[in-house]
Order: structure tokens, then C-alpha cells, then sequence
């Protein structure tokens, strides 16, 4: 697979310009269908849609451009981007460009500019889509059934509800014949998720780094309200991003928004939401929006600010593919290479929960992988494969910074 010679002897990065490779297709499938959505959902005018315009036109047939020179991140992009600025887009790295790719559509939408269209989410239209499904109020209603069964039950569905949460359902099964749990369980290749138990308790501090809003963010506030409730945490950190990213990435203000969506339905659902605000209110859950999980870059270049910070959880639990790619390197890892190896950099005990969307993944037994490949070849890409991985990270991490990352915003609550 076309990629960079690596010197220190890891597998390639991942590039755009394999015709075989998922990249490939993001970009001359998702990207443009993803920028007239964004134009057909918001009443933008003419410059604004000239520069989205021209923001694909570079893409398919120019090269790389530095922000707007009034962009209030410029120096920090110019430096990050430096290798890169002036080559086609096809030629650099997926994990970047697809950064830069969303971060260009915020300059093109004057999200950052002072005037009438600061700090409107492009893809707020998106996020609203799954919340208003009718089927969701149904999805909620099944949370009643789910609180009687026993903690250890409710807890495995409700981890399985925050890996799936993003499908039609939130997850979870439930035998209307004999009231007995039918985890979601079909397309888990790789589980964990006994070991991902043994790391919590009373006293513990669960770090969750948050993947996508809606549907997925939900599922996420439920299992949080199960880890307090039934004294699995102490206390958990829900680390957003700082601002709207890779469209449906969760903000604070998908956060309040979800928490809303809870407090609409009756029974279980609002009960969740009330213990929610009431942990806010207390302390016990908190906001992380570091500018750091807007960046172009893997774990392996955490700011040490957020590394010490995530250092003092008893667990960090990451959510969705693209917090995978960048825990263990955006590269072309052997499928069969171990979770372990390529997380004893992370500063805590570390989990992923992630259905497989893009070419990366680790952790698979051979026997696995043998049975994948001769079913599928999209397997690693179909979004029906999932993954709870564990593993113990180091004790005494080496956090290697990006170009000018002390600049970045903390981001605490």
C-alpha cells in the first residue's frame, strides 16, 4: 500500500492514493456528496459556497493550501502542515488530511469569523437527524426493561449499547419470553471486555473520550450513569471536542443536547438524565474539550498537559474508529500485531470500544483474520466488526509533542 518510508522501522502511514484502499474512496466518494450536504442544509450564501467549491477543486485537482492567513490558528497549521503544504492531497497522509479536510470546511463556513455564521456547526443538521427518529423514542423506552435485570447484566448490555450505539438500535436485546440479556454480540472479533471490568470500582476515575453525538453519545451517557450509580467510578471525565470535527463528532453542545433527548422521554431515560445533571452538579462527571482531539495527530503526540491528566484515571475508555486509528498509529499494521504493543506508550490503563470503519486494526487472532478475510474483504471497513480491547499502557509514558503543541488550549471544564 502506497505510503512513507519510515525510518525508525514501523509500518507505512496510510496515504490517500491507493486505489484499493479505504482512503481512496473517502475522498472521491464521501468528500464531495459531504459538501453539498453541508451546502443543501445551511441557507450560506455565495462566498461562502464559492469556498467550499473550491475547497473539493483543490482536493481533486490541486494541492494542498495553508488556512486563510486571518484564520486565528494560522501559525499553528502553517507549522504542523509544513511537509505537506504544496503537495496534491492524494499524497499525504489519510490521518492528516482528513483532519485538515474538516478544518478547512469550518474556514469556508466562516465558523470562526466574527459576522452572523460564528460557531454554527455545519453539521448540526446531521446530529439533529438522529435524535428526531421516531424510533428512538422506542430505543429509549427499552431502558424500563433493561434496569431489571441484574447490575452485571445491565452493565455488559449497556457497555455493548456505547460499541453499537451508533446503529439502529442502542444495543441491547432483550428476551421478551424469559427477561433474560441478548447482548449484541454478533460481529465482535475481539472482546476484552471482562478485563475492561477488573479496572473499575469505587474509587475509581474513568476517562471516556467520546466519539460520535446522537444515537452513540447517548449510549455513552447511560453506561456513564451506570458506572456511578452502581459504584463502578468514583468520577469520569467525558472528553469533546472543542468544536465541530469529522461531522458527527460530539461537542458540549451535543452533550447538553442528548441530555435534553433523555429528559424528554419518561421512565428510565429521564431518571438516567436527572442522576447526570446531579453528578455534574457535584463534581463527579466533567467536561475535557481539549483543542488537542481537534488536531492532526496520533496519541503518540499528546501535549503533556492532557497526558497528565488522562494519567490519573484508573481507565481510559476510547470511543469509535477514528480515536482508534490514532491510539495505535494510522499505519499498515498486521491484523494479528498485539493491542499491547502498540498502546505501552498510552499514560493509563487504556480500553477501545470501536466498530471497524477504516483499514486499521490490531489485536485479531490469525485464526480470526483467516475466517475474515475468506468471508469478506471489507470486513475491516463494513461497520459490522467491532472490537473491545484493554490493555495496561505505561506506567512512565514518553509523550512526544507536536510542532508548537503547548499553544493548545486545555480545554478543562
Amino acid at each position: 500500500m502506497p505510503a512513507h518510508e519510515q525510518p525508525d522501522g514501523l509500518p507505512p502511514e496510510l496515504l490517500n492514493n491507493d486505489p484499493d484502499g479505504f482512503a481512496w474512496g473517502v475522498w472521491h466518494d464521501r468528500t464531495p456528496k459531504l459538501i453539498a450536504q453541508i451546502k443543501d442544509a445551511h441557507p450560506y450564501g455565495p462566498a461562502q459556497r464559492e469556498t467550499m467549491d473550491a475547497l473539493w477543486d483543490e482536493i481533486s485537482t490541486g494541492r494542498m493550501q495553508p488556512l486563510k492567513s486571518g484564520a486565528h490558528d494560522h501559525d499553528l497549521w502553517a507549522a504542523w502542515g509544513v511537509e505537506f503544504f504544496g503537495k496534491p492531497w492524494l499524497d499525504t497522509p489519510f490521518l492528516w488530511s482528513e483532519s485538515y479536510f474538516y478544518r478547512r470546511v469550518l474556514d469556508a463556513v466562516d465558523y470562526f469569523t466574527p459576522g452572523p455564521w460564528r460557531g454554527l456547526d455545519p453539521f448540526e443538521p446531521m446530529k439533529a437527524a438522529e435524535l428526531s427518529d421516531p424510533t428512538l423514542e422506542t430505543d429509549l423506552q427499552a431502558l424500563n426493561e433493561l434496569d431489571l435485570l441484574p447490575p452485571a447484566g445491565q452493565g455488559q448490555a449497556k457497555l455493548l449499547a456505547s460499541l453499537w450505539g451508533n446503529r439502529a438500535d442502542l444495543g441491547f436485546r432483550i428476551g421478551k419470553q424469559s427477561g433474560s440479556l441478548h447482548p449484541e454480540t454478533e460481529g465482535l472479533i475481539s472482546d476484552h471486555s471482562a478485563q475492561l471490568w477488573r479496572h473499575l470500582g469505587p474509587n475509581a476515575h474513568v476517562a471516556i473520550v467520546a466519539d460520535n453525538a446522537g444515537r452513540e453519545l447517548l449510549a455513552d451517557l447511560v453506561l456513564i450513569d451506570h458506572l456511578l450509580e452502581h459504584h463502578l467510578a468514583a468520577s469520569v471525565s467525558l472528553h469533546l471536542k472543542p468544536h465541530p470535527y469529522y461531522v458527527s463528532d460530539a461537542t458540549t453542545a451535543d452533550y447538553a443536547t442528548c441530555l435534553r433527548r433523555l429528559s424528554q422521554t419518561s421512565g428510565a431515560a429521564t431518571t438516567i438524565a436527572s442522576r447526570l445533571k446531579n453528578a455534574a452538579a457535584k463534581g463527579r462527571l466533567t467536561i475535557d474539550t481539549h483543542d488537542f482531539y481537534c488536531a492532526p495527530w496520533s496519541f503518540h503526540q499528546m501535549p503533556n498537559d492532557l497526558a497528565a491528566r488522562i494519567k490519573t484515571a484508573s481507565l481510559a475508555l476510547l470511543k469509535g474508529d477514528l480515536n482508534y486509528r490514532r491510539l495505535v498509529g494510522d499505519r499498515t499494521w498486521p491484523a494479528t500485531t498485539r493491542f499491547a504493543d502498540v498502546t505501552d506508550y498510552f499514560p493509563s490503563q487504556v480500553a477501545a470500544l470501536r466498530t471497524l470503519k477504516s483499514d486499521v486494526v490490531v489485536g485479531i487472532d490469525k485464526e480470526t483474520e483467516t475466517k475474515l478475510d475468506a468471508s469478506s474483504q471489507e470486513w475491516r471497513t463494513d461497520g459490522i466488526h467491532g472490537l473491545i480491547q484493554q490493555a495496561a499502557g505505561s506506567q512512565y509514558p514518553k509523550v512526544h509533542q507536536p510542532k508548537d503543541s503547548c499553544s493548545l488550549g486545555s480545554g478543562v471544564e
